[in-house]
């Protein structure tokens, strides 16, 4: 993916974000607001661009994002054709190429209480940049496998501690094989295109060769159509929410899928408060809990569960 942040701005903007584009390792989030200061996220630290695009702690050497130049990027990014985007940007997203996110926000113009026809006058971005971490789940991988057999895995974290980078790279290490099992069949639901980061339906990371994604699609559906279609040996989400999505693992699990999860929380009792299931439904459905957490602000494994077992 080199130089693929420096290619979401248009020719003539380039040179300003020449010095953004090779931080793209540390690289986070650049924020736009019309009218705001320019914001980039290196790290855990919040930095400012000058004029110059060098970068500064200091706002009152930062340069404000005009209408002009947000809108010029958007068009940019929607190869200057923002109707043929309008069903992701209703989404409140845009997935691109080099697998990295762009998010909108602006005047949503509702269809009813529970779905947007369009978002307007957007004056808003946020352009979350993809990192992959090839070995991120060497750790817990020979957790993962028993008797060469995959077992089925929840990944809970709260905000910010790599759970979907653990969940990818855990994606790509089944589905190709490794020392500890063969290769498998592996179904991805990628809902909010966090995963695979598909760009025309083609995934921008490495999610292994025997993998099929299915981006862009609620879980539940998406989860149902891989079965149906697909036959994948492992079915692989992020972030589970409902209690209906939970449901639509058990069939996975009925049909005899391996499953890989993640939910937000900061442990096993927060995450099943969400949900009014029984602990033997957990117990039915994961093998293994991961715990992540931060620790002198790196993000670590705290600890793991077997069988949804013990207290948390």
């Amino acid at each position: 993916m080199e130089n693929s942040v420096l290619q979401l701005f248009p020719a003539v903007q380039r040179p300003f974000w020449e010095q953004t584009a090779i931080k793209q390792k540390e690289l986070r989030e650049i924020r736009l607001r019309i009218g705001q200061p320019v914001v980039v996220y290196l790290g855990n630290r919040e930095l400012f661009l000058e004029e110059t695009g060098c970068f500064t702690e200091n706002i009152a050497d930062a340069k404000y994002m005009e209408r002009k130049e947000l809108e010029d990027i958007l068009e940019h990014i929607c190869h200057y054709s923002l109707y043929a985007f309008e069903d992701e940007l209703k989404q409140g997203f845009i997935t691109v190429s080099g697998g990295h996110r762009v998010g909108v926000a602006g005047q949503a113009v509702a269809e009813n209480e529970r779905s947007i026809r369009a978002i307007k006058n957007i004056s808003f971005l946020n352009i979350r940049i993809s990192h992959e971490v090839k070995g991120a789940a060497d750790e817990i991988l020979p957790y993962i496998y028993r008797n060469g057999s995959v077992r089925s895995t929840l990944l809970i974290s709260p905000p910010g501690c790599g759970k979907t980078t653990l969940l990818r790279d855990l994606i790509r290490q089944i589905s190709n094989g490794n020392t500890f099992g063969e290769g498998m069949t592996v179904g991805v639901v990628d809902e909010r295109s966090e995963i695979a980061g598909s760009f025309c339906g083609i995934p921008q990371n490495d999610v292994g060769r025997r993998t099929d994604v299915m981006d862009g699609c609620p879980k539940g559906l998406g989860m149902m159509m891989l079965l149906r279609s697909m036959s994948p040996r492992v079915i692989a989400i992020d972030e589970l929410g409902s209690k209906e999505e939970l449901e639509t693992l058990r069939c996975a699990a009925a049909c005899g899928c391996k499953i890989l999860a993640t939910a937000h929380g900061e442990n096993i009792s927060e995450v099943k408060a969400r949900f009014d299931v029984s602990d033997n439904v957990w117990k039915q459905l994961f093998q293994l809990i991961v715990g992540l957490g931060k620790e002198n602000d790196k993000c670590k494994i705290r600890r793991m569960w077997e069988e949804c077992s013990g207290d948390a």
